[in-house]
């Protein structure tokens, strides 16, 4: 592999373990298990979800602690929704994030969360190529 000493270039394993199970291995040594049959792991189509909440959620977290906002949780909650016919990608997926915390500006909130979705999300970015994200947030206060 010639392209693999390159910064910017990432690899990963994934190891079939039996029936519809796998063990998916990060190049930086980080393992989980996935399944189609979503018994014993998440299937991977639920981690393309998830993959697109983590990214987002490392931008969204970064920015308020920039803000120095005061907040002690942040959550998104993800829907996606899947085209009818094979291949079911995702047509639409949508990002609720809710930020716990005290005097959390609504404004510093919502450029986090745009931000995240237009500029730094690679994840975010790369689906919405060919998928309908929209985003949304509420403020809790604890």
């Amino acid at each position: 592999m010639a392209n693999s000493t390159r910064k910017n270039s990432m690899h990963a394993q994934v190891e079939w373990q039996q029936g519809m199970q796998f063990k998916a291995t990060s190049g930086s040594g980080h393992a989980v298990t996935m399944d189609g049959d979503k018994t014993n792991g998440a299937s991977p189509m639920e981690m393309v979800l998830m993959a697109a909440g983590s990214c987002s959620s490392v931008d969204v977290v970064s920015i308020l602690e920039k803000a120095k906002q005061s907040f002690e949780r942040c959550e998104v909650a993800i829907e996606g929704k899947r085209a009818d016919s094979v291949p079911a990608v995702f047509t639409d997926i949508h990002m609720h994030f809710i930020v716990y915390g005290t005097e959390v500006a609504p404004k510093h909130v919502e450029r986090a969360v745009k931000l995240s979705a237009e500029k730094y999300c690679s994840v975010s970015i790369m689906l919405g190529a060919s998928v309908n994200i929209t985003h949304s947030f509420e403020i809790v206060a604890v």
